[in-house]
């Protein structure tokens, strides 16, 4: 039985314009996302095998345009229209960001989980910041494996000193792991703070993003 013949209070997409969102469960908003199902098998159905054969939303929206199209019903065009779903919630989120500066950690926690979502690769990213801790620019500074990636301090200095920052967030991922950070990430940080102070730029806070996992060093008194 198609989702049409379905009582109307069942439906995903009539669920979620009287209820919201919200209210609705990953395999009804993912159906919702599909449109439509395949020969002997409706939207819902599609969206549950989907989830079943990822294991989790997180593995889906990490997935590869071939592993995608690893099931029947799924291809090149949904999983375009996917990602640019997901870019689009990034930028938004980034946006908003720009505009409304560094209000409060919880704001920059938003910002960088949604700049490191689906990100299978380790980064370093410096926020640069001006006098009232505007974001003059986000830059990946740095990118390695999913274990390892070498900062060198002094071009993080030679950034900010050109781009005028009076202060900077730091951050990097864990994008299989853990958002605890290693002794290494604290001596990085220390060299970092140390290096910056001699050019009186401050560092506001160093933030390791794992999925949505966020830890702050200055909440930890680790800066």
């Amino acid at each position: 039985m198609g989702i049409c013949d379905w009582p109307e209070q069942q439906r995903p997409r009539e669920r979620l314009m009287s209820a919201g969102a919200g209210a609705l469960s990953d395999t009804e908003l993912l159906a919702i996302f599909l449109r439509v199902g395949v020969a002997g098998k409706s939207a819902v159905a599609l969206a549950r095998d989907t989830l079943e054969h990822f294991g989790s939303l997180h593995r889906l929206l990490h997935a590869t345009a071939g592993e995608f199209g690893e099931l029947h019903g799924l291809g090149p065009a949904k999983y375009a229209q996917l990602q640019a779903a997901v870019e689009l919630t990034r930028r938004a989120v980034a946006e908003n960001f720009e505009r409304t500066g560094m209000c409060s950690p919880d704001a920059v926690r938003e910002y960088l989980r949604s700049q490191f979502a689906l990100q299978a690769h380790e980064s370093f990213v410096v926020l640069f910041l001006d006098v009232k801790n505007r974001l003059i620019s986000y830059e990946e500074m740095f990118r390695g494996t999913l274990t390892h990636t070498s900062v060198y301090p002094r071009e993080v200095v030679k950034a900010a000193l050109r781009r005028n920052a009076a202060a900077v967030i730091l951050a990097h991922n864990h994008p299989s792991g853990a958002p605890e950070p290693s002794e290494a990430d604290l001596r990085l940080t220390s060299s970092l703070v140390q290096a910056l102070g001699l050019v009186d730029i401050r560092v506001l806070d160093h933030f390791v993003v794992a999925g949505i996992q966020v830890h702050s060093f200055a909440e930890h008194g680790q800066l």
